[in-house]
């Protein structure tokens, strides 16, 4: 089988256990499952970008337009999602949050505080520090995000 069809096929089943986890959590929430709700999950999962609630809402009323879906389906959606961990947010102050499917491997953040860009990067020596000073320091990490702020170089050429 080729690389191409097997990833394809990895995406599929990933997708598909995140919406049987996503039907799963709206059911203890005693929360129906909607059409609106599922969009609103495919949507993240396909994107790559990280979301503010109304560019989430604009991109599913982009490629959804018959469907009806008012902004705070999206906010209520979005934080139930977020409460169970299935995406999580970088807060951007008074400017609100912007979200990302937490399904993705482990990552951390560069963000721009001049445009709000975010660059995502791994870097598997910050990884081993900190798990080196945390067995220092006899603490167990169950979890942790790193972000970094500052001006990206676009804004530094004055781009």
């Amino acid at each position: 089988m080729s690389k191409v069809s097997t990833d394809f096929k990895d995406k599929t089943v990933e997708y598909e256990q995140l919406l049987a986890d996503f039907k799963a959590l709206l059911k203890k929430n005693s929360l129906k499952f909607t059409i609106q709700r599922e969009v609103i999950l495919e949507s993240l999962y396909k994107s790559d970008e990280h979301l503010t609630p109304e560019s989430l809402h604009h991109l599913i009323q982009d490629n959804f337009a018959q469907l009806k879906i008012g902004i705070a389906t999206v906010y209520r959606t979005l934080s139930l999602l977020e409460d169970s961990h299935m995406v999580t947010s970088l807060s951007f102050g008074a400017q609100g949050k912007k979200y990302e499917l937490g399904a993705k491997e482990h990552h951390d953040h560069m963000i721009c505080t001049a445009c709000g860009d975010i660059t995502e990067f791994v870097d598997e020596e910050i990884e081993n520090r900190q798990d080196s000073i945390a067995h220092q320091l006899g603490f167990k990490i169950s979890d942790h995000s790193m972000q970094i702020y500052g001006i990206c170089k676009n804004c530094q050429k004055g781009k």
